[in-house]
């Protein structure tokens, strides 16, 4: 193969990949490849078989579809420690914190748990510290959890309650069909809210942010005492979280374009969004 026919093929792969990024844990048909990469199906096949050998893609022979093989998974884990989400996300985090005294969480998502990777506590003298940093819970527990659970497709959102289903009840008792309703509830006003479900006389807000290519990966969430939680300030809260929410995924593309470019960038402003919200 020529230098031109090898770029072809690479780009196209690319594409692939990027779709089947899309696809979750089920995966997607070469039927859905073919027509949204818009490639002939024996060449959507052909570079399959090229990422299969190499391991960033894998075939599921009874569903027939396609999904990110362990090799992506292993470049992304090295990619995660050259390029620390955390210090995208603390200038966001720490305004956050000065702006409501309380304590600010990131979570990301890992497989179908969320893990708590930073957290900046506020000046308010009581603490709420719910969470350590470290920490795992199921997909959904919690409000920055719960923010990446209703980000996701509806599809792979019920394959993930199905599978934390088991670990549910640990957690205030939660079911997965409370779980189902709370991610609507979420999708419908734009956050997650949970109170006195986790931790008794705690109320939390969270939202979440999404990667170059719009997946769910991680939320930010301020948690507060219920009683610090009245109507007008958990408002004001949620339209705070969703645009930290807004400027992390600028800092997330304007890293990856200096990444392109060589060149660094700097934190842009937060958008305005209204929110309207009710208690869970």
């Amino acid at each position: 193969m020529n230098k031109t026919s090898d770029s072809g093929s690479l780009k196209r792969g690319v594409v692939l990949l990027k779709l089947l990024a899309t696809g979750g844990a089920r995966g997607c048909p070469l039927s859905e490849l073919s027509e949204k990469s818009g490639m002939p199906h024996p060449s959507a096949h052909r570079i399959l078989k090229q990422l299969i050998a190499e391991r960033l893609v894998e075939h599921n022979r009874e569903t027939h579809r396609y999904k990110l093989g362990p090799l992506a998974f292993e470049l992304g884990i090295a990619g995660s420690t050259m390029h620390d989400i955390r210090d995208l996300c603390e200038p966001t985090m720490q305004a956050m914190a000065l702006e409501t005294e309380d304590t600010v969480y990131l979570v990301v998502r890992s497989g179908f748990e969320a893990v708590c990777m930073h957290r900046w506590e506020g000046s308010f003298p009581i603490r709420t510290l719910v969470l350590e940093v470290g920490s795992r819970r199921p997909l959904g527990v919690g409000a920055g959890g719960l923010a990446i659970l209703a980000a996701v497709a509806e599809d792979e959102r019920e394959e993930i309650i199905r599978r934390v289903g088991p670990a549910l009840p640990a957690f205030g008792k939660l079911t997965p069909a409370a779980l189902a309703e709370a991610c609507d509830t979420t999708r419908a006003h734009g956050v997650a809210v949970i109170q006195n479900r986790v931790s008794l006389g705690v109320t939390a807000v969270g939202a979440a942010f999404r990667d170059s290519m719009g997946l769910a990966i991680g939320a930010v969430s301020v948690a507060a005492l219920s009683q610090r939680m009245g109507q007008t300030r958990l408002r004001k809260i949620s339209e705070l979280v969703v645009r930290g929410a807004r400027d992390i995924e600028g800092s997330i593309r304007r890293q990856r374009a200096s990444v392109k470019t060589g060149k660094g960038g700097r934190m842009g402003e937060p958008s305005s969004v209204a929110v309207s919200v009710n208690s869970l």
